[in-house]
């Protein structure tokens, strides 16, 4: 009998780690640094997906500006949707800055950049009802050498996103497309890491150039 119940504890156990959301995981190490040492409120928050996740010295770019750091995984705009309250809401931030829509489209061929622009518009919508007047920057999704031949649907998600930023107060749409291209309107290879989707050094200074006259301070 305690042989049996012992499998079927671990089964149970098996199964809700199975149910467990993406990037479960990460969201719970989040907290688990915000219960040693909540940042604080009122900084400029960056979330979406492994650009920022990976751009883990973000505030040596950008030193006169308090930053939180909560991009996660290879994340896509429903993810992010999912853990808003995890990942926005409890640092009450001045600013949001937002790079997330390339994984959608990547990791889901029937995903088109009108998909893209809807979740993107539920994110925002969400962030404008609990954060009113809330300033928000969208960073472009990249031209990636590994996804190039997804450009079409990238740039069309691009344009959706550009065009509803444009009718909104106290929002920005900061393009990267055209400044990691090369003259032959290629994405200059020299800008990424190997696996020709993460950025280098060089690719993430363009986009400080690019991105820091928006910050506020």
């Amino acid at each position: 009998m305690r042989l049996l119940f012992l499998v079927l504890a671990f089964s149970v156990q098996l199964m809700a780690q199975e149910t467990k959301p993406p990037y479960w995981n990460d969201i719970q190490a989040f907290k688990k640094l915000d219960s040693a040492a909540f940042p604080g409120t009122g900084k400029i928050l960056f979330v979406g997906s492994s650009s920022f996740t990976k751009w883990k010295d973000v505030q040596d770019y950008f030193p006169d500006y308090p930053i939180i750091n909560r991009g996660f995984g290879g994340s896509i705009l429903l993810d992010v949707i999912r853990y808003e309250n995890d990942v926005i809401f409890p640092y009450q931030p001045k600013q949001i800055v937002i790079y997330c829509g390339e994984n959608d489209i990547a990791n889901d061929s029937s995903v088109t950049g009108k998909m893209v622009f809807e979740r993107f518009r539920q994110l925002f919508t969400d962030i404008r009802t609990k954060l009113p007047g809330e300033p928000v920057i969208f960073i472009s999704m990249k031209p990636s050498p590994s996804r190039w031949h997804m450009r079409e649907r990238v740039m069309d998600g691009n344009k959706r996103i550009k065009k509803f930023l444009k009718r909104k107060r106290h929002a920005v749409f900061v393009s990267v497309w055209n400044d990691m291209l090369a003259a032959d309107g290629e994405p200059i290879k020299e800008l990424f890491i190997e696996d020709k989707l993460h950025m280098n050094a060089k690719g993430y200074a363009i986009w400080q150039k690019l991105l820091e006259p928006y910050l506020l301070k």
